[in-house]
């Protein structure tokens, strides 16, 4: 009787938690189908997660007559895609290095990398600025090559800058340990270099880790605000999260606001339920490991 209430207790408290944390997604996709009118009129009741009154797609379609959102949403996949492609690729390698093989100094590079995660972003963003302000750019102006310098307001200066990530390599750092350096004797043996051992047996045994990066570089990817409104000026080149500043000038449209917030977050949560599996295994086999 005592196992069963605690089971009981447990599983109340996680539908507590689950509803904490997806009233608010509710409330947002119920709301973009109201108008501005019937979301404050729904606020004090029970309505306000429901999809109940005049509902209608004008909210969405609104969004894509005030601002570009397809050029937005094209950008931010763009920029979102190639940062984790790349992180993956630069930071497993780095984290191989650091993890598998033998060389002076790795401790202490490690020990570095480590340290730079207690440095918030904002306090070298603009030294960051200038850095990229005086980087060559290769441009196409007609049927010529140019060489001028700086990057912005490009799209390599919205990715480049955040491939490599210390996160990253430390969590690919720990997976890998737990993988068995008698592998890599094996191999060796074999006549294979360490290129091979990390393409052929390192990087297929690690697919949770590998799920895991993606979703964790993914985020900050597609959730980035504040360096996009540094860096780029052009609207065509704008991600997404610049273009919710649009819906707060002159008449402000909360159904608007909610359409909009849905549509970016729907490849968040798609991303997490795919990877949701490989995502809790990889926590799990880095943890136990440590």
């Amino acid at each position: 009787m005592t196992s069963f209430l605690k089971h009981l207790g447990g599983q109340a408290g996680r539908i507590v938690l689950a509803l904490a944390f997806a009233l608010p997604l509710v409330f947002m996709l119920v709301s973009s189908f109201k108008t501005d009118d019937q979301i404050f009129a729904d606020l004090g009741s029970l309505r306000a997660f429901l999809p109940v009154g005049a509902l209608s797609l004008d909210n969405y379609t609104g969004v894509f007559d005030r601002v570009p959102a397809a050029q937005f949403l094209l950008n931010s996949v763009i920029i979102s895609s190639v940062t984790v492609i790349l992180g993956i690729v630069i930071n497993s390698m780095a984290a191989f290095a650091l993890s598998r093989m033998v060389w002076p100094g790795r401790k202490v590079v490690m020990t570095v990398v480590i340290a730079t995660l207690i440095v918030p972003f904002e306090t070298f963003a603009l030294p960051l600025v200038w850095w990229v302000n005086q980087l060559p750019l290769l441009r196409v102006n007609g049927f010529q090559l140019e060489l001028t310098t700086g990057w912005m307001d490009t799209y390599q200066v919205q990715i480049l800058p955040f491939v490599a990530n210390a996160f990253s390599i430390f969590f690919f750092h720990q997976y890998f340990q737990s993988i068995p350096k008698e592998l890599d004797e094996a191999a060796i043996m074999d006549g294979a270099g360490w290129f091979t051992i990390y393409r052929r047996i390192i990087m297929p045994l690690s697919g949770p880790a590998v799920a895991t990066v993606a979703i964790l570089t993914f985020l900050p990817a597609w959730n980035s605000y504040l360096w996009p409104l540094m860096v780029v000026q052009s609207e065509e080149l704008r991600p997404v999260m610049v273009g919710i500043s649009y819906f707060f000038q002159l008449n402000v449209g909360w159904g608007q606001i909610m359409a909009y917030s849905s549509m970016i977050t729907m490849p968040i949560l798609a991303l997490f339920v795919a990877f949701q599996r490989s995502f809790v295994n990889s926590i799990a086999s880095t943890g136990v490991k440590g």
